[in-house]
């Protein structure tokens, strides 16, 4: 196995065993148990030979830390809109009507290593992992980490509340002009800010185009928080529509993080997805 990170010990004031040191020196390890999983893996060698938990770690000793080797994965050859992409992480176009991951073969997940290259870091991860999840039927932005720095970080910036996103509906009924829904889902604070940017009229029947800014990340979080205000996203018959279309009229819209190494402002928007502008125009 690749070895991908290095580290000699330097001198040391107290005895320490290599649980509690090892646990801040590899920048790829993120917490204790990513510890603990790494050493029953074998991927920590301690002067070249695996090493334990409870080993006592010396100054002058050399500690590895190996590549993970996962099963080889069955690529998906779906074509993906890869809106931004470098040695480090990128942003994908997801469309509608696959999920992001899971036990399945037909994901997101599983068609990146037909779209994305491979990275040149060192903390190259095995394959490209999603940081994030969008419903099965909810297209847009998506952001993948191709080295494991880079999912450690984005992963923190998530739970940070760092990385800002928006997502466009079109609903039934006319909402104001803006506002926040407040509703808590299964009994924990939930929010999600949002602003009418277009009426629609179409067969004598209202509707809206809104964009939706999520504070909080609950599972279904957008759909439900409009559904319960009653104004269902037209097409999620799941929570409320009684419009026949095909899928839901929801996607993820606009992105805005720091790069985790450059340390550049990102900030990423697509275009209206086809069945928006079709619906809004005819």
């Amino acid at each position: 196995m690749k070895i991908i990170e290095k580290h000699i010990v330097p001198s040391i004031k107290e005895p320490i065993r290599l649980q509690e040191y090892a646990a801040t020196i590899f920048k790829t390890l993120a917490s204790r148990s990513g510890l603990k999983k790494a050493v029953k893996k074998q991927r920590i060698l301690l002067n070249g030979k695996p090493a334990n938990t409870g080993d006592w770690i010396e100054e002058g000793q050399i500690l590895e830390l190996l590549q993970e080797n996962l099963p080889k994965k069955k690529i998906f050859t779906l074509p993906l809109e890869v809106i931004f992409e470098d040695d480090y992480l990128a942003v994908i176009n997801k469309p509608a009507g696959y999920p992001t991951n899971g036990n399945y073969f037909k994901t997101i997940e599983n068609a990146l290593p037909h779209n994305l290259k491979n990275s040149t870091q060192e903390d190259t991860l095995s394959y490209p992992i999603p940081v994030h999840r969008l419903d099965n039927p909810t297209s847009g932005l998506l952001i993948i980490a191709k080295t494991k720095s880079t999912q450690i970080f984005l992963n923190r910036a998530f739970e940070e509340k760092e990385i800002e996103k928006s997502y466009l509906a079109i609903i039934s009924g006319e909402l104001v002009n803006e506002g926040v829904f407040t509703d808590a889902i299964e009994d924990k604070k939930a929010e999600t800010k949002f602003k009418l940017l277009q009426k629609i009229v179409k067969n004598e029947k209202q509707y809206s185009l809104v964009q939706l800014y999520p504070t909080t990340g609950r599972t279904h979080q957008i759909r439900i928080h409009l559904s319960k205000n009653g104004y269902p996203i037209i097409g999620d018959e799941m929570y409320g529509s009684t419009e026949k279309f095909r899928g839901i009229y929801l996607t993820a819209f606009s992105l805005k993080f720091t790069h985790p190494i450059t340390l550049e402002n990102l900030e990423f928007a697509t275009n209206y997805p086809k069945k928006f502008k079709k619906f809004i125009e005819s």
